[in-house]
């Protein structure tokens, strides 16, 4: 089935082959895949067709860092912190507890629930760790269901150190990278660990990584959150794909992300360590913002991501984030835009997505709005109009209780009467794609991340 999206007043594409940005535009769609991109003046006919009405339509976010395998509430920690308290990260004690006690049904409603909340708000692609379990049993479960939803799975055995091992580091370390891995990795695409004080030291981090690494898992890391550390350092030693927060560093470290992937024949800057910054755990903490400027000047890759956790970035919008990168971390809206969108699927190592060009992911957002400035412009309004998920508008952008009907002018253009959009039924949940390796993607999923301690 072939669609077409057409009257696209702004396109912004993030192809650096063809046009970044084209007004007058249309996108056709075969199938999941992008077919073709141009003037809407010459498009080709398809089986459907959506006017834009001379909207703005982008790429489908790509949240690369997020932690959905929980259960249980921190909102009194929030309060507390808004009340004066300085920020520890302790409190993932309080979530590990939570997380062990639920049911699997309950870790999965929890997971579903925000992989639609994130998918409504025009996140196509979803990253999710486990590391609110941290034993044996619960991080491999965590996992398995985090695999019902998406293919970007991360074993995050190495978030903290469990109460039951505070005075055992060591044999904590062994457990994660013995069973704990063993039954983790079939359920994982990614291994991460938190480089920072309280959580992990350079040594243990590197020997967990080593080992999630000979399992045949990329690398991913949590770095340079809470102060100055060896986490910048350590992710591109080992090649990962992207280190995590970045809030703190050195010069060194910035010249170490702007040589990564040097050797990988990538000109693209996919084969680098991407620089992922989590403007969501700044704005809850109270803490300073990375510096975006300093590296998009340097040449870094930057990505933007959610960090969705129930400690410190209980958010699950993209345009959020995009809009405090913009106000706070001195990003303009059309690199924070890409940041959220190419830049995560750089993050992901993923070279279909966050790009509209022929034959990469038909993951698009229509907005609410005639240009990409709007998501920065209009901090906290919902702009995302329609989502186009895997070739097929999706009815998850709509609230959860409506009845199915078209509800914006680009559902009511739809010409197919039997499409899924007009069936209300949803299209598959964030992040699946034909690299999913059979999983579905709307199932299950999970929530963590604190990139310190909580």
């Amino acid at each position: 089935m072939s669609l077409l999206i057409t009257n696209i007043g702004e396109l912004f594409t993030n192809d650096a082959h063809g046009r970044e940005l084209a007004h007058d535009a249309a996108v056709v769609v075969d199938g999941d895949r992008i077919a073709w991109v141009g003037p809407a003046t010459g498009a080709p006919a398809a089986d459907e067709r959506i006017d834009a009405g001379g909207a703005a339509v982008l790429p489908g976010f790509v949240d690369s860092h997020a932690h959905l395998m929980f259960a249980g509430d921190r909102a009194a920690e929030f309060a507390a912190r808004m009340a004066g308290e300085a920020y520890t990260g302790g409190g993932i004690r309080t979530t590990v507890g939570a997380t062990r006690a639920a049911t699997d049904e309950q870790l999965r409603h929890n997971a579903r629930r925000l992989v639609g909340e994130a998918l409504r708000q025009g996140t196509t692609t979803i990253e999710i760790k486990s590391g609110y379990g941290l034993n044996v049993a619960d991080e491999a479960r965590s996992l398995r269901i985090a695999a019902e939803f998406t293919a970007e799975t991360t074993f995050l055995g190495a978030h903290v150190v469990p109460a039951e091992f505070q005075d055992r580091p060591d044999d904590y370390v062994s457990l994660v990278c013995g069973p704990m891995l063993a039954l983790a990795a079939p359920h994982a695409k990614w291994v991460d660990a938190f480089v920072e004080r309280g959580a992990f030291d350079e040594d243990r981090a590197r020997t967990i990584l080593l080992a999630g690494k000979e399992m045949g898992l990329g690398v991913r890391v949590h770095g340079n959150q809470l102060g100055p550390g060896p986490g910048v350092q350590l992710a591109v030693e080992l090649d990962a794909a992207s280190v995590d927060h970045c809030t703190h560093l050195s010069d060194a470290d910035v010249d170490a992300l702007a040589a990564s992937g040097a050797d990988c024949m990538c000109h693209d800057g996919s084969g680098r360590t991407v620089a992922t910054l989590l403007p969501g755990a700044e704005f809850s903490t109270r803490s300073p913002y990375p510096d975006a400027r300093r590296l998009l000047d340097a040449g870094v890759t930057v990505a933007l991501a959610t960090d969705c956790n129930p400690g410190s970035s209980y958010t699950s919008s993209m345009s959020f984030c995009i809009a405090l990168a913009v106000r706070e971390m001195r990003m303009t809206p059309a690199e924070a835009v890409r940041a959220a969108t190419l830049g995560g699927a750089r993050a992901l190592r993923r070279d279909d997505l966050g790009v509209i060009r022929p034959g990469a992911r038909a993951d698009l957002l229509i907005l609410d709005a005639p240009s990409h400035l709007h998501l920065a412009y209009r901090p906290g309004v919902p702009l995302i109009r329609d989502v186009i998920h895997g070739g097929r508008p999706s009815t998850a952008a709509a609230p959860e209780h409506s009845s199915g009907r078209p509800s914006t002018p680009a559902a009511a253009e739809h010409n197919g009467a039997a499409s899924e959009h007009h069936r209300g039924r949803p299209s598959p949940a964030a992040g699946t794609t034909e690299q999913d390796r059979g999983r579905p993607l709307g199932a299950a999923g999970t929530t963590k991340h604190d990139g310190v301690p909580q």
